[in-house]
């Protein structure tokens, strides 16, 4: 459940940052406002999830009560840690390489 949760973020963060390298910005500076670009879209979204989760946390059921601190938790994590700090030091780290991928899978648009 939180994989699918997740991946707005990462689909946002990704796009930005691939249409600056697009532009014909180099992969650090893509990367850099790819994550500036969408740091208010991610923010937002993240905030209204562990909003809406924590209220799962006032409910009488137990296995509610956990489910929602749980992914708030977790969402709060996910938008913080990885999407934030460990999604762009790997796209920095993988350069030009993360925009085209592997030579052994064909181009499918040009």
């Amino acid at each position: 459940m939180l994989f699918g949760l997740s991946m707005d973020y990462h689909v946002f963060v990704l796009s930005r940052v691939r249409e600056a390298y697009d532009a014909g910005r180099d992969p650090r500076s893509a990367v850099r406002i790819g994550v500036a670009r969408s740091a208010g879209v991610v923010t937002s979204a993240a905030a209204v999830m562990v909003g809406v989760f924590s209220v799962f946390g006032t409910l009488s059921s137990l296995e509610m009560k956990q489910l929602g601190v749980g992914l708030a938790a977790a969402v709060l994590l996910d938008a913080t840690l990885v999407r934030s700090v460990m999604l762009p030091a790997v796209l920095s780290l993988l350069g030009r390489r993360a925009h085209t991928g592997p030579s052994w899978i064909p181009r499918l648009h040009h």
